[in-house]
Formats: C-alpha cells, sequence, structure tokens
C-alpha cells in the first residue's frame, strides 16, 4: 500500500509539471489553486503546551494545478523549552517533516469544483519514515468568492496523523462577511487521530493580500484546547 500510495503521488507531482496542503482555512485546504507563476506563502502556530509551527510555500502551474514544498511539525516543548524530534513512534505524528505537495481542481461549473491533493514526505530525523496525507473536496465558491466551502474525505498514514483513524472527513468555511476586511473562518477534520480537531476563528487583511488569521482549536480526541495564528500571502 505504501509503494501504491509513493507511485501515485511520484505520477501526480511529475505529471503536472508536465503540464495546494497547499494553503489552508486553518487546517483543510479550500481548493484555492495559486495563480500560474505566482507564489503563495503559509505560516501557522498552533500553541498549546507545545508549539507546533507549519510552513507551506506553492507555486500555480496553471490549468488549475499548484506544486509546492511543506515543512510540517516544527514543535517546541514551552516546558522544557527545548525542540521535540520524534522519528521512533507513530502514536504521535513523526516530527519535523519535510513534504511535498500538489493539488488539481476540476472546475464544474462557476460555483462548484472538485479538487484533488495531497502531500508525501518524510521526517527529518536518523530514523526516516515515509508519511503522507491524501484527499478530496467538493468546493464551492458563492456570491462572487465572498463565501467558499469545502466537504470531503481524507486518507493518510499514522506516521502523518499519529494514533488513531487514518481515514475520515473534512469540512471548512471561509466568509467573507466584509469582503477582504473580514472573514469568519471554520474547519474541522474528523478522528480521534492529533490531527483530528475543530478551529474557528477571523482573518483580518491588514494588507489586501496579507491576511493574519488568529482562531481556537478544540481536539476531538481529549477536548483540550488552544490557539492558532496564521499569516498568508496571496499574489
Amino acid at each position: 500500500m505504501v509503494k501504491t500510495i509513493y507511485c501515485f503521488f511520484f505520477v501526480l507531482v511529475f505529471s503536472a509539471s508536465g503540464a495546494f496542503a497547499q494553503l489552508t482555512i486553518f487546517n483543510v485546504s479550500s481548493s484555492e489553486i495559486t495563480e500560474k507563476n505566482k507564489l503563495s506563502f503559509q505560516q501557522q502556530f498552533e500553541i498549546q503546551d507545545v508549539i507546533n509551527s507549519t510552513t507551506t510555500a506553492t507555486y500555480g502551474l496553471g490549468k488549475f494545478w499548484e506544486v509546492g514544498v511543506n515543512v510540517f511539525n516544527v514543535n517546541y516543548e514551552r516546558a522544557s523549552h527545548h525542540f521535540v524530534h520524534n522519528d521512533s513512534s507513530d502514536v504521535e505524528p513523526y516530527a519535523p517533516l519535510v513534504l511535498v505537495n500538489t493539488q488539481k481542481l476540476f472546475k464544474i461549473n462557476k460555483v462548484l469544483g472538485i479538487g484533488l491533493g495531497g502531500l508525501i514526505g518524510t521526517n527529518l530525523a536518523h530514523k526516516k519514515h515515509l508519511v503522507y496525507f491524501t484527499y478530496t473536496n467538493l468546493a464551492a465558491s458563492l456570491a462572487d468568492e465572498h463565501y467558499k466551502l469545502a466537504a470531503g474525505g481524507y486518507f493518510a498514514n499514522n506516521g502523518y496523523l499519529g494514533e488513531g483513524p487514518i481515514k475520515g472527513v473534512q469540512l471548512g468555511l471561509d466568509a467573507g462577511i466584509w469582503y477582504e476586511k473580514i472573514h469568519l473562518l471554520a474547519d474541522w477534520l474528523s478522528g480521534s487521530n492529533s490531527k483530528g480537531q475543530l478551529s474557528t476563528g477571523v482573518g483580518i487583511y491588514f494588507l489586501k493580500h496579507l491576511p493574519v488569521s488568529v482562531g481556537w482549536q478544540r481536539s476531538n480526541a481529549d477536548g483540550s484546547q488552544g490557539w492558532v495564528l496564521q499569516v498568508t500571502y496571496v499574489p
């Protein structure tokens, strides 16, 4: 199965190059695609007992394709004041991770599209492990793109998700109540794994191409709560 997934992504990424995670609402892709020859960037911090850093850069290939690079799970433990590395147990996600991402959007009409994407890579440690996360979204863009919805499913491995179910549902909402000024944001990944959580918050456009998002998060598994800070550059 791992070899099959790896081959799938190899074909997907390089067929695109011959021809988005991708930027996310908080943890769920909205299935928006970076414009051709443009570069998007996102930096996120999830803040609980451990501060989790996620960095994403994506490049638009045209024809509703994008590819990029991610650095996930740069984890800083606040109590002990040191960075956490995990290359021995998939009870928690391996950390830190370097991944490549790709996403293709298939337009159905002006409102609806189907996004197919994912990430694959390995951890930065002596003992390497293959990790992957794949998903499919039905994406809707309403009222001149002021309101964006995403609903779909995901399939991954425990190296990416941590202990728990490796497949589930994902939902996302980006509501531009004051478009490109103030947006209400929410997303949810099902499952009792480490990535399974609800995130809600607000995005503020201090600059047109540089929204800053702040939100609250709640884990599905144990109800633990924390905060998320996210800065996004969209050309």
